[in-house]
């Protein structure tokens, strides 16, 4: 009688060779390996301070860069900061020419389809100015009602105000500067916009003494997005895991607070 020896399939062949490395005590063979980071090579435009740009020796500078170098230095990597324009950004970054992206990009559901972001490093806080001839209380629906409120068209803080202020006009313009030109000439009674924006708008026109700073509006995320985080492949979960930790840690220990008090005047954590 001829006996007839079945060929185990590859599964079985597979759960075999694990059994086998248990009794031998051998270690199982590992089906992933992590990066073991030594260098991080980060992305930045160089083009929108003060977040980040160019200083006089041509060299990446700003918030983002010193950002970036203390957050290399709590992971204990190498940082080489690579300067690059914008449309080539998530491109280069998957094709691997560098690591991470640190250049204002907000993190929205469109580029989540394409990278990974680590938790915001920075929410820029949405505020209302008004005229100082005005008697507004405060920043409130109630305190705003009846009156005319400026916002540049097509932005997440005219979606705001139309939602949220629904007692209020709201008048659109092309720009922030437009409305609070506008506002100092008494034709509407208070602007919203972002704030390093209005800022910025504030401290350097003429026109601008005219306005204040009334109040900030609640950091709403169905609105606002969540904010600008570091942009990483959706595959280098060890690198993200990284960033954050050192992120928390420097938010923790006050680091994170002085660095950015160098380059806003406001809080945007």
């Amino acid at each position: 009688m001829q006996t007839f020896f079945a060929i185990p399939s590859r599964f079985s062949a597979l759960r075999l060779l694990f059994a086998a490395a248990l009794l031998a005590g051998a270690p199982l063979p590992a089906t992933a390996q992590a990066t073991d980071w030594k260098e991080v090579r980060i992305a930045s435009e160089g083009a929108r301070p003060p977040y980040n740009y160019l200083n006089a020796d041509n060299q990446l500078d700003g918030f983002e860069i010193e950002l970036g170098r203390e957050l290399c230095a709590r992971m204990k990597v190498t940082c080489t900061f690579v300067q690059q324009d914008w449309e080539g950004m998530i491109p280069n970054l998957r094709a691997k020419q560098y690591d991470a992206i640190m250049a204002a990009m907000e993190i929205t559901d469109a580029r989540l389809q394409k990278i990974a972001f680590t938790k915001a490093y920075l929410r820029m806080p949405s505020a209302l100015v008004s005229a100082r001839r005005r008697q507004i209380r405060d920043a409130s629906p109630e305190a705003l009602k009846g009156r005319t409120i400026g916002v540049a068209s097509g932005t997440p803080q005219e979606s705001y105000l139309e939602e949220r202020y629904p007692e209020s006009t709201v008048k659109t313009y092309e720009s922030n500067e437009d409305a609070i030109l506008d506002l100092a000439e008494g034709r509407i009674d208070a602007v919203l916009g972002e704030k390093d924006a209005l800022t910025d708008f504030l401290k350097a026109r003429y026109e601008a003494k005219c306005c204040k700073f009334l109040a900030d509006v609640p950091r709403d995320p169905a609105y606002f997005g969540e904010g600008i985080g570091i942009g990483l492949r959706q595959e280098d979960s060890d690198l993200k895991a990284m960033f954050n930790k050192a992120l928390d840690d420097m938010t923790a220990d006050g680091t994170y607070a002085k660095i950015a008090s160098k380059y806003f005047e406001f809080d945007v954590r």
